[in-house]
């Protein structure tokens, strides 16, 4: 059965030919769904034999979505340009596993690499994401960010996606607030709203959790660091919400 690559990008050139090469071990076309990259992203795919079609970044999922009908097979694969099978997902797709019952979409664990560190402590692993479904029944979430395929049987299986992410915790933090300031915009525009206690309140227990009860403590300073990261996403991301409330 033939599948579809499916990418979004936006100045990928570091990636996106290792992407793609990847893609093509396993799919028979890979498309690409640009948001104007400034870099070679757009030569590098069409060199490697991708599709790719240039839109402005309509937000996680509708990015996803615009996708969708230019891919002529019906099981889609979905990788981020930093993302990788790992053997033993390959091995899932190559031998037709999910063709095992009537399942529509596969949840895979994600590792999260910084550099070449594996991070598998204050909540990273196993992270779960949905990359591979039938466009049939399944199809991303209208979510700015952190989008979820919504299917209708949802399958959890025990192999990796490698995501190669960051090269420092420099792009961990930046990439955290970027997303921060889009998770606050979504929950506003979802009548969401929350008190000034909120912020001090969910970034605290966010580092407790992190810190303590998913072993970033017997991680050193890297496991401090993630920690107090993801304390900082939590706190700003409901600290945007409040100056959204403020604004209106």
């Amino acid at each position: 059965m033939d599948i579809s690559g499916l990418v979004i990008t936006y100045n990928e050139e570091k990636n996106i030919g290792e992407c793609i090469d990847a893609l093509l071990k396993i799919c028979n076309e890979v498309i690409i769904v640009d948001s104007f990259s400034r870099d070679r992203t757009v030569e590098i795919a069409k060199a490697k034999g991708a599709i790719v079609l240039q839109q402005d970044f309509l937000g996680d999922g509708p990015q996803r979505t615009h996708g969708i009908p230019y891919c002529k097979n019906d099981w889609i694969l979905n990788l981020d340009a930093d993302e990788f099978l790992d053997k033993d997902a390959e091995d899932f797709i190559v031998n037709k596993k999910y063709l095992e019952g009537n399942h529509d979409a596969f949840s895979f664990r994600v590792k999260n690499f910084l550099a070449d560190k594996l991070i598998d402590f204050s909540g990273w692993y196993p992270d779960h994401k949905v990359r591979f479904f039938n466009k049939q029944t399944a199809h991303p979430s209208e979510a700015i960010v952190h989008q979820k395929i919504v299917s209708q049987n949802e399958k959890r299986v025990p192999v990796h996606i490698l995501h190669y992410g960051w090269d420092s915790l420099d792009q961990i933090i930046a990439k955290k607030n970027q997303y921060s300031g889009w998770h606050a915009q979504q929950l506003f525009d979802n009548n969401r709203r929350v008190n000034s206690f909120k912020p001090i309140l969910n970034g605290t227990v966010s580092f407790v959790r992190c810190y303590f009860f998913k072993k970033g403590i017997f991680n050193g300073l890297d496991g401090l660091s993630i920690a107090m990261i993801q304390a900082f996403f939590s706190y700003m991301k409901y600290a945007k919400l409040l100056k959204l409330q403020k604004k209106k």
